[in-house]
């Protein structure tokens, strides 16, 4: 009875700090920062429409797709990076680690090439890349005869092959990404209302299956004869764990570009402080989203009028976050 009340009293404190959390990130994303808008601007914006001015047209050009960009991105991102731990049973796994991020990118470039005025076919090409690189990096590894130990070193190979494409097309066609560094860091300038149009269904829709399908992935946990002795099969969870988190970091990779340690950071953060795949998946979106709207709000403010890509700032936070999980991993493993 005490374990379980403080898994609740967990579940809460989450839930109850989270909210807030992501309502002050989504304000201060809007309002603070450099070269902040005040709240009696939008309200005078509001009031007089047509003397609103530079300010209603930051606000609701630049700013809120922004916020609604980095809300989307982190959401999608963190969920993908839980989904492919819990496939894969490490917790080193996260989309941009393992190459699904670069093959969403290269994919993504191409259709720019083929069609440049098709948000719609962007996703669909990134989603393509993004499968593309997971069945890769999920064959090779098969072949290599360890899937759980070689997965990163294989991941790494292929995220190396399609960034080496990626680097190719902005080099031959710059056109293709005009802002190459925000594409490649990870970025969350010049968003579109069109972009978000699209964006937003893959990831609702991923998170919504990820949520229905979670109480069957928490029985992987209990290893694959508990599966079996419910009539499932792990193969075919682990594979549909995998492919809503392919449709996931796909998604927002056409919004946010090669953004990585989203999916790694905020999944065994949240991994340690509760327990349960549905909880984590929706305190994964919540906490994602906020962490990701903040690392762009701080982008943007701490060298101004000088803009950081956010995935410049997420590689400083997340490379040493990587180390102490792998050092972690490999205590357990001792023990």
């Amino acid at each position: 009875m005490n374990i379980s009340m403080t898994s609740v009293n967990r579940k809460r404190l989450l839930l109850l700090g989270g909210i807030p959390l992501l309502l002050f990130s989504l304000l201060l994303s809007l309002f603070g920062g450099a070269g902040s808008l005040s709240l009696a601007d939008l309200l005078g914006a509001l009031r007089n429409p047509q003397d609103a001015g530079s300010s209603m047209l930051v606000l609701r050009y630049a700013r809120l797709p922004r916020a609604l960009a980095g809300l989307l991105s982190g959401a999608a991102l963190s969920a993908s990076g839980l989904l492919l731990q819990e496939a894969l049973s490490n917790d080193l796994a996260s989309p941009g680690i393992i190459g699904i991020n670069a093959g969403a990118g290269f994919f993504t470039l191409l259709a720019i090439l083929a069609v440049p005025g098709s948000s719609g076919l962007r996703v669909a090409a990134a989603f393509l890349g993004a499968g593309l690189a997971a069945a890769l990096v999920l064959g090779i590894s098969h072949l290599a005869g360890s899937a759980r130990f070689t997965i990163l070193l294989t991941g790494v190979a292929v995220s190396s092959l399609f960034t080496a494409g990626i680097n190719t097309i902005t080099s031959f066609f710059p056109e293709t990404a005009p802002d190459k560094a925000a594409f490649t860091i990870g970025g969350l300038q010049n968003i579109s209302t069109l972009q978000l149009t699209y964006a937003f269904p893959p990831i609702l829709i991923g998170i919504l299956a990820a949520l229905l399908l979670a109480p069957r992935i928490d029985l992987l946990r209990l290893g694959d004869e508990a599966a079996y002795g419910v009539g499932l099969n792990p193969r075919v969870l682990r594979a549909a764990a995998i492919l809503l988190a392919t449709l996931l970091a796909s998604a927002a990779v056409t919004l946010s570009g090669l953004i990585s340690f989203v999916g790694l950071i905020i999944p065994n953060i949240i991994r340690r402080r509760t327990d349960g795949i549905f909880p984590q998946i929706l305190f994964c979106a919540l906490y994602g989203a906020s962490f990701l709207i903040l690392c762009d709000t701080a982008a943007r403010s701490l060298f101004y009028p000088y803009e950081l890509p956010v995935g410049l700032l997420l590689s400083f936070l997340g490379c040493p976050f990587f180390l102490v999980v792998l050092v972690r991993r490999k205590r357990r493993i001792k023990l």
